[in-house]
Parts: structure tokens; sequence; C-alpha cells
């Protein structure tokens, strides 16, 4: 298992990770398989998306926000319901496959780490599986 660590900056935050990603796969030397990226957290989450406008995260973020307002009617005594509830709708883990020793993504997507209650220092962990 790799450890990938992810430093955030802000409360709500966007970070690429697929060049670290894939060099845990270049490190298991795997030709075909899977790799399992799972976030141990519970106000972060992992995802894939565009990866050629920029835009595209700031539209994320914004249609996040309105979906989940960070201040509403939580109980949770934290202040961080929002990030609970975001986490849980985009997702702790993600299996991506594993051809020719690299990750298989379409022309335009890459593999995102989504900070919803930072900014933190975060841990992401992956499995290689050969075939």
């Amino acid at each position: 298992m790799h450890t990938i660590n992810v430093k955030t900056k802000t409360r709500f935050d966007i970070v690429d990770i697929t060049k670290e990603v894939q060099k845990c796969i270049d490190e298991e030397k795997v030709n075909s398989g899977i790799a399992v990226i799972f976030v141990p957290h519970t106000t972060a989450a992992i995802g894939i998306n565009e990866n050629a406008d920029p835009d595209v995260v700031f539209d994320m973020k914004n249609a996040f926000n309105k979906l989940v307002p960070q201040y509403d009617n939580y109980e949770h005594g934290e202040g961080n319901s929002q990030a609970h509830v975001l986490s849980s709708l985009v997702s702790p883990s993600l299996t991506v496959i594993i051809e020719n020793s690299k990750i298989v993504l379409g022309t335009w997507q890459n593999i995102y780490f989504f900070e919803f209650d930072g900014a933190r220092n975060r841990k992401v962990y992956i499995q290689v599986l050969s075939k």
C-alpha cells in the first residue's frame, strides 16, 4: 500500500493527484490491473473530472456550495456539517483501471482530491493490484 500526502490550502480545495497516483503504479511495475484509491477522512473525498479547463473546478465549487450550503440548520456541533455531507456525495474511494502500466482515463480526465474542511494535511491510500 502507498500513501500520498496532500496539503490543502483552503476550506474547500480540489487538488489534482493524478501524477502521484501514477507514481505509485510505476513503483509497483504493474502492466495490467487496478488501483484502489481511498481517502481515510470523513470530510474529504476522491473523484475524477475534467483536467483541461480550470473553470470546471471553480464551477464545481459553486455548484457544491449551492447544493449544500456551508451554514444551514445543522445539528453537528463542530461546524463542518457541509464537509461531511459533501464527502458522502462525492465518495471516499475510487477504482481505476491500469493498462500498459498507465492509468486508464478519458482524454480530459484526471483524479482529484476534494477537501471540504481545510486547510489541512491529508492522506490518500493507494492499493495497486496486478491482473
